[in-house]
Order: structure tokens, then sequence, then C-alpha cells
């Protein structure tokens, strides 16, 4: 039935926070490389701009969702069903950091919010993909999980976000090994210092582990999307299982 759906042919991707930066990269990137895209965010009006950049590269759905609700995760898995019978690739992207304060003063509402998108939500996400990508013809599929440098070293004052980043190396591993024997492939993308709104304050310094407030190097988030895309486009007897795409001077291997 799936086959019948589809033609056999068409590619079916889901991107969540496809609606600015690396999300929105990563989605133009597929759009590019032959797939449909289901762009995923909380605000429709940001993925319809993703949606109208991409129109003339390939075809897109957006769908609003909210990656801290399970049901309106489920809805999401429901609509793509819904509309295309199959999903060949999703990528966890969305996420969030908290305020940078001292480790102490972190409020549990502040630690809480950031686990839940950055590392409950793509449980969840990953758990309906697995079931799709086990039943449907062809079997198989991909995910693609956003890990971050932070899943290597942590910035001050990082606890919640770095402890979701390394929790979803875990994660990455852990559902690889399951999904094995289903012919679905998990990778993670680990991005250092890509232009993006999330980095727009690097520009002016952030704060260093010696104490000092420096600048760093970005680089284009393209430069991100189109490794997802790699990713993505790869037969599923073959998986990066983990890649970093990094601003080649920011500080971070050796001592920066």
């Amino acid at each position: 039935m799936t086959e019948a759906k589809n033609g056999g042919k068409n590619r079916i991707a889901v991107v969540t926070g496809a609606g600015t930066g690396v999300g929105r990269a990563a989605s133009l990137a597929l759009m590019n490389a032959g797939f449909t895209v289901v762009l995923v965010g909380r605000r429709l009006d940001k993925l319809e701009e993703t949606q109208k950049l991409g129109e003339k590269l390939g075809k897109s759905l957006p769908v609003s969702a909210d990656m801290t609700d399970p049901g309106s995760i489920a809805a999401l898995f429901a609509k793509v069903m819904d509309a295309y019978g199959r999903l060949d690739v999703l990528f966890n992207n969305a996420g969030m950091g908290a305020p940078p304060v001292p480790f102490e003063d972190l409020s549990l509402a502040q630690w809480q919010a950031v686990v839940s998108t950055n590392l409950t939500a793509p449980f969840l996400c990953t758990q309906h993909a697995f079931r799709i990508m086990k039943d449907q013809t062809p079997r198989g599929g991909r995910i693609i999980n956003n890990g971050s440098i932070s899943a290597h070293a942590p910035r001050p004052f990082s606890s919640a976000y770095t402890s979701t980043k390394h929790a979803i190396t875990g994660l990455t591993k852990a559902t690889n090994l399951d999904g094995r024997g289903y012919d679905i492939a998990v990778g993670q993308i680990d991005i250092g210092n890509a232009a993006t709104p999330m980095t727009d304050r690097m520009v002016d310094g952030v704060l260093q582990p010696d104490g000092r407030k420096m600048p760093e190097p970005r680089m284009d988030a393209k430069a991100v999307g189109d490794a997802v895309a790699y990713m993505a486009s790869l037969p599923l007897d073959a998986n990066v299982l983990f890649m970093t795409v990094m601003a080649s001077k920011m500080p971070f291997v050796g001592r920066g």
C-alpha cells in the first residue's frame, strides 16, 4: 500500500525546528536532494518562510507542532502517514538552551524545559519513526540527531544543554543498535558555530573557560544543511554514525 501511495520513489523527510537556522538549512538541502520535507516547528509563519525559500528546490509541507507535548508529536506523525504513507528520514533538530547562570542557580523548571525539548522530544519522535519504518514497504529508514560540539565539550554555565547533548549521543548509539534488525540507520551530526540566530551573540563575544569574553568564528549554516543531506542520501547499508561539522577556527580542538 505504501509503495502505491508514493510510487515507491518519493522520499519523505521530517525536520523538526525547520523554521530557522540549521533546521531551515537542512530542509532546503534535503529538498534540493529530492526529498519531500515535512517542516515542523512551533511557528507556522517561520515554516512557511522556509517553504517559500525552497519552492524552486522541491516539495514541502509545513506542520505546526509542539515538541514538549507528546500528543502534538503523535499528531505530527499521524499527519505524515496520512499525507504520504511512509517516512524515510527523521532529522531530530529542534533544541533550546537555558540562561547562562551559575550551575547552582539553574532552576528545576529551566532544567526540565531543556530536557523536555532536547532529549524527551527526540526520544518520542524516534519511537514514532521506528514504528513507521519497521512496518513500511520498502522497510527501514534513517534517523539523524542534532548533537552539538556540546556533546563533546561544554561551554561555561551550560549544564542543562551539555547534559542533554551528551545524552543524545547515548540515544544515537542505542537506537542505532536497536534499529539494526529493521534496516533503520541512526546517526548524529555535531555542529559547531553555524551562523544562525542562536549564535549571533558570538559576533560580539562569548564567555570562555578562562573567564575572558571573545568573539568566535562562525560558518555558513548551508555547510551543515549539505552535510545532513549527504547523510540522508546514503543507501541504508551505509551510515555516518557521527559527523562533526564546525567552523574551522572555532575554539574547540586542543587549547582553543
